[in-house]
């Protein structure tokens, strides 16, 4: 189902344990993806031709299946973009250029990625607005009551990750809307890492934007969604201008289309976006296959060998995704990813593009194993096994 997971490695079956970095594709999306390259390679919107009028079909039901497996209310509410990143850069320089203004102030949190973090830090340079940041705990866990104390009259909007792609930790997004929603504070959740293991039900949620990458759920790469309210899509400025995403153009001034396609300027990835729909098709049948046995016996193992160090224990497991960042006392994460990597076995090491984070725990990097519903029980032992090896290789 997942060529590539057939594949070895140095003569070893992979164990391919970085999938909070990006997916495997299962055959359905690359047969989609050749299909979509080969059969109707044509710009969409624009022609009235055969291969264009397909194009725009299996653009379009891209965009109602996503509006389907995330619970929007209307396709109208899923605009398409090349990942999460491009997605919250798009809020945060939309959303500011209409609301935010000087002394504003928007709130991220300490446990969030580079990309939920620095399109904000550039918004507050341009509006001359302030970044707060709220806290986590010792076991990763964001602190509401902290969170809620830095809201404020000024605050314009709280930006916070459903799972940290570091931490694991699944945050409790409903009742964070809630306390914002109760100051008339609208949320951003970055849901990168929460799309592939949690349900996500953005009506449920009640959160304005909601955005995630295809990369990471199996779609192909350069593929990536925002939802977002249809009131802050009619009140949002374009994030950039060009090509159908116009009603009239003139020299004398622009009127621009109605959401989505006002934020969908240019020439869209027209092979890549049809594949989410084999994509979201394939996390139906796959979700939570052994999440919660790995998640038991990853966390039974870590925590029970004084030589590791894991940040985000939970407190109870179902509040865990199989994501878990862990030190090892006197050997470099790279060197343990090295190793094991010559045992068939691809994780993360380094600072997984959350330096704050890191820096809150005094800590210059860590070693990651991330799983995906496709991973196994048999896979997750075999990477306890090889871990205690490479440890006794360095120590």
């Amino acid at each position: 189902m997942f060529p590539a997971l057939g594949e070895k490695v140095y003569g070893k079956p992979l164990v391919y344990l970085d999938n909070a970095a990006t997916s495997q594709r299962p055959e359905a999306v690359i047969r989609k993806w050749e299909d979509m390259a080969c059969r109707c390679n044509a710009n969409i919107y624009r022609a009235v031709h055969h291969f264009a009028t397909q194009a725009t079909f299996e653009f379009e039901a891209a965009r109602e299946a996503v509006r389907d497996f995330i619970g929007a209310a209307d396709k109208s509410e899923i605009v398409f973009t090349s990942g999460t990143t491009a997605s919250i850069n798009l809020v945060a320089y939309s959303f500011g250029e209409r609301f935010v203004g000087d002394g504003d102030e928007i709130v991220v949190t300490e446990a969030e990625h580079h990309s939920n973090l620095v399109p904000w830090q550039l918004l507050c340079g341009r509006k001359k607005a302030v970044l707060k940041v709220a806290k986590v705990t010792e076991d990763g866990y964001l602190d509401l009551e902290q969170l809620a104390g830095l809201l404020s009259p000024r605050t314009k909007i709280v930006s916070v990750a459903q799972v940290s792609n570091v931490l694991g930790i699944i945050n409790p997004i409903k009742e964070i809307v809630s306390i914002c929603h109760s100051k008339g504070i609208p949320v951003l959740v970055d849901g990168a890492q929460g799309i592939v293991h949690c349900t996500v039900d953005v009506k449920d949620l009640d959160c304005d934007f909601y955005a995630f990458s295809g990369h990471k759920i199996y779609a192909a790469t350069g593929t990536g969604v925002l939802y977002a309210k249809k009131k802050w899509l009619d009140e949002m400025p374009p994030f950039m201008g060009g090509g159908e995403m116009i009603e009239s153009v003139s020299f004398e001034g622009t009127t621009f289309a109605k959401a989505p396609h006002k934020f969908e300027a240019g020439t869209q990835n027209i092979s890549a976006v049809p594949t989410m729909v084999p994509a979201l098709e394939t996390a139906k049948m796959l979700r939570g296959a052994e999440d919660s046995a790995i998640c038991e016996y990853m966390l039974d193992s870590l925590t029970s060998d004084p030589r590791i160090t894991l940040y985000g224990v939970p407190r109870r497991t179902s509040d865990k995704m199989p994501v878990f960042s862990f030190a090892v006392k006197g050997a470099h994460h790279e060197d343990l990813a090295l190793i094991l990597d010559k045992m068939g076995i691809a994780v993360r090491s380094g600072q997984m593009c959350a330096e704050p984070l890191m820096r809150r725990f005094g800590l210059t990097g860590l070693l990651r194993a991330s799983f995906a519903p496709y991973n196994t029980l048999d896979e997750a032992k075999y990477f306890i096994t090889s871990l205690d090896k490479a440890i006794k290789m360095l120590i």
